[in-house]
């Protein structure tokens, strides 16, 4: 349930927004959604890459509080908006997996 979820929310959910967002436009829209996972670089940094256990939100510097801030601050001007958008639903993303991860690691 917990990899349904997840990637439901990285790449089907960015489909039906860039739909809703603009249907004359959508494909463009999705791939800007999608570029935006591109913030996973951040999970590099770290040993191992990859820790089924661990949470991305707090942990990642990209995942950070003080980057979710950022995100939402990139919801004012018109330009960042889309970009903040996908960076927020990838933020979400990882929150829910959070809960999983809690629930499956304790």
């Amino acid at each position: 349930m917990q990899q349904f979820v997840h990637y439901f929310l990285h790449l089907v959910f960015p489909a039906v927004l860039a739909l809703f967002i603009n249907k004359d436009r959508w494909v463009r829209i999705y791939f800007i959604l999608l570029a935006t996972m591109l913030v996973d670089i951040d999970h590099l940094l770290t040993s191992p890459i990859f820790d089924a256990c661990r949470c991305s939100i707090g942990f990642h510097p990209l995942h950070s509080y003080f980057a979710v801030i950022l995100y939402i601050l990139l919801l004012i001007p018109k330009l960042t908006r889309l970009v903040a958008a996908g960076l927020l639903l990838h933020m979400l993303a990882d929150y829910i997996d959070c809960f999983f991860i809690r629930q499956a690691c304790i």
